[in-house]
C-alpha cells in the first residue's frame, strides 16, 4: 500500500487544498524588499538602527532600535504622549549602532539591554557627559 505524503506541495497524489506554489514566497520578499522597507543593503543603505539615549536632567539611560532614528528622537522628546521614556525628558543620543536586518538590530538591543550591555551604555555617557 503506497503512502500519501501531504507535506509536499508538488505532490499530485495529494488530495485537499491547494496550497500555493514555492515561488510565492520569495514573490512576497522581493515585493517586501522593494516596496515596504526603503533602505536595503544593496543600495548601500543601512536599515536599523540600535540607539542608547541619555536624559541629564534625571540621570537615565534608554536602549532601543529604529528604522527612522530623527522620528523616533521627535518621539522620544516630543511627540509621544505615553511610556516610560516621557517622563524623563529631555533625552540626547550617547550612542548609535547600524545594522541591515531588523534581526541583528534587535540581538543588540537585547544585549544592550543586559547587565554588561548597561554598564558599557553609561561608560558612553561618562566619556560623553562626567
Amino acid at each position: 500500500m503506497e503512502q500519501l505524503v501531504a507535506r509536499r506541495a508538488h505532490n499530485p497524489k495529494v488530495v485537499g487544498s491547494n496550497p500555493t506554489p514555492a515561488t510565492t514566497q520569495s514573490l512576497l520578499i522581493q515585493f517586501r524588499r522593494l516596496f515596504l522597507y526603503p533602505k536595503y543593503k544593496w543600495m548601500g543603505l543601512n536599515m536599523f538602527t540600535v540607539y542608547a539615549l541619555y536624559s541629564p536632567k534625571y540621570d537615565k539611560i534608554y536602549v532601543g532600535y529604529t528604522s527612522n532614528l530623527e522620528q523616533r528622537l521627535l518621539s522620544h522628546n516630543k511627540l509621544g504622549k505615553k511610556g516610560w521614556t516621557i517622563k524623563y525628558r529631555p533625552w540626547e543620543v550617547v550612542f548609535t549602532e547600524e545594522f541591515e536586518t531588523k534581526k541583528e538590530a534587535m540581538k543588540r538591543e537585547k544585549q544592550l539591554k543586559s547587565a554588561k550591555g548597561r554598564q558599557y551604555v553609561w561608560e558612553q555617557v561618562n566619556q560623553k557627559y562626567k
